[in-house]
């Protein structure tokens, strides 16, 4: 992710005034910066990481610009619409899905809108909703037969193995192959 103008402008707006050259690292800010860390570790780059990044650089654009910014606004009335859209681009399963950055772009929005106007609607994260439709589909798969738990991580586009068994089991509370046995008790 590049700290691009047009980025900047979508966080603190086109007459934003830096007023302040040092950023304070108080303890809030500390906290984000950590959940950056720990979600470029847990391998899901293109939504959970660019989310805390966002969530990072909001911070920042919060001390040291003065003035109106678009993350001040109230919620636009068209969040409702957005969401939607956005729901329905990851429910097709279209490619702009797989980041949260392409995803706004094809929604012609800022990724902090897209991601922000997400929690304030549905109360979880764009993260978080995209992770239940690809565990929805795992399930599907799971239940349908599916043998190579690295064929269907990279189906769903989750990083690899790993990422798909830790996402597993903390939705879920079991990993891939437990819920594979589970699916196919007779009830």
């Amino acid at each position: 992710m590049r700290l691009t103008p047009a980025l900047w402008r979508a966080l603190a707006g086109d007459a934003a005034r830096v007023t302040r050259p040092v950023v304070y690292v108080d303890p809030r800010l500390d906290l984000t910066h950590r959940r950056v860390l720990t979600a470029a570790s847990a391998g899901d780059l293109d939504y959970a990481l660019t989310e805390r990044l966002m969530d990072l650089l909001s911070r920042v654009v919060e001390q040291v610009v003065t003035g109106p910014t678009p993350m001040g606004a109230s919620p636009a009335k068209a969040d409702h619409a957005l969401v939607a859209a956005a729901r329905a681009v990851i429910g097709e399963g279209d490619p702009a899905a797989n980041g949260l950055f392409p995803l706004a772009e094809l929604l012609g929005v800022s990724p902090y809108r897209l991601s922000r106007a997400f929690t304030r609607e549905l109360g979880v994260s764009l993260t978080r909703y995209r992770n239940r439709v690809r565990l929805g589909r795992a399930l599907d798969r799971l239940e349908g037969g599916e043998s190579s738990l690295a064929t269907l991580a990279a189906d769903l586009g989750f990083a690899d193995q790993a990422h798909l068994c830790r996402t597993v089991r903390e939705h879920l509370g079991h990993t891939p192959t437990a819920l594979r046995r589970l699916l196919a008790e007779p009830t």
